[in-house]
């Protein structure tokens, strides 16, 4: 990646540290098939937070400012701020994806952390602390799970290919491709993505309205590792915009992506 002003050259091993500690005050709250001890109440529009969520992102703003302190913030758990829409370096930040998996001891979380650079990822994390699996890209630098090079899949079609995702969006694209394999949803967007960018799911799907905080930072480890996102029309996700809501997106290999949009878009 070419040196960005204001960023240290080894933020990507403090980013290391700093998601490994996020990770363990989410993990004392974390109950293994079973429901968190952390208090849990709801926010406007029914979807749950945890005190682990605000202790980790509370945790989370303060450290990360700290190392790039002219950069804005956009978070799950932290009221917008628009000066971020001025700002050429942006902090954006789940504290816990997958909130509904976390709070019912399902292990498919994950805590997601991503800087943009005039809207473009540049760094990427998503690290799901209750399975020990670090996912990290660094622009131009490829993408890594536990410090493996991760590559997708090399499949050319769709026989065989597991999809994970909502099933009425994988019901459209069985229609056309009724090879697939349908794994199991996983509850974390970045760690669906992930998953995809590692090649242990061939085609990931993301039902309308993930914001920026659940795509960023597995949008880059995705694209790192061969791989592309993108609206049904082919079109690539736009980041720190007023309204950080994204429509459907589908992701697979670079090879596959067309064969894919083609397929959903079928008649």
């Amino acid at each position: 990646m070419k040196a960005l002003s204001g960023v240290p050259p080894d933020l990507m091993e403090s980013l290391r540290g700093v998601a490994h500690e996020a990770g363990a005050i989410a993990m004392r709250y974390f109950r293994p098939g079973g429901t968190t001890s952390a208090k849990v109440w709801q926010k406007s529009g029914g979807s749950p937070v945890t005190e682990a969520d605000v202790a980790v992102d509370t945790f989370l703003k303060i450290r990360l400012s700290g190392f790039v302190p002219e950069a804005g913030w956009l978070s799950e758990e932290t009221v917008d701020d628009a000066r971020r829409l001025g700002r050429d370096l942006v902090w954006v930040v789940d504290p816990i994806d997958g909130t509904r998996a976390y709070l019912s001891g399902n292990h498919d979380w994950s805590i997601a952390i991503a800087l943009l650079a005039e809207g473009s990822p540049v760094l990427g994390v998503v690290y799901a602390p209750a399975l020990d699996t670090f996912y990290e890209a660094t622009l131009g630098d490829g993408a890594r799970r536990n410090r493996d090079v991760v590559r997708v899949t090399a499949a050319t079609n769709f026989d065989g290919l597991s999809v994970s995702g909502p099933a009425p969006f994988a019901d459209r694209l069985a229609r056309h491709a009724p090879g697939i394999v349908r794994a199991p949803r996983v509850p974390s967007l970045a760690l669906r993505i992930a998953r995809v960018a590692d090649g242990s799911i061939g085609v990931g799907l993301v039902s309308g309205n993930a914001r920026d905080w659940d795509i960023a930072a597995a949008d880059l480890v995705l694209t790192e590792a061969g791989g592309t996102m993108t609206a049904p029309d082919g079109r690539p996700p736009v980041y720190n915009l007023a309204d950080p809501v994204h429509g459907e997106l589908v992701a697979t290999s670079s090879g596959l992506h067309r064969k894919l949009v083609e397929a959903i878009n079928g008649p």
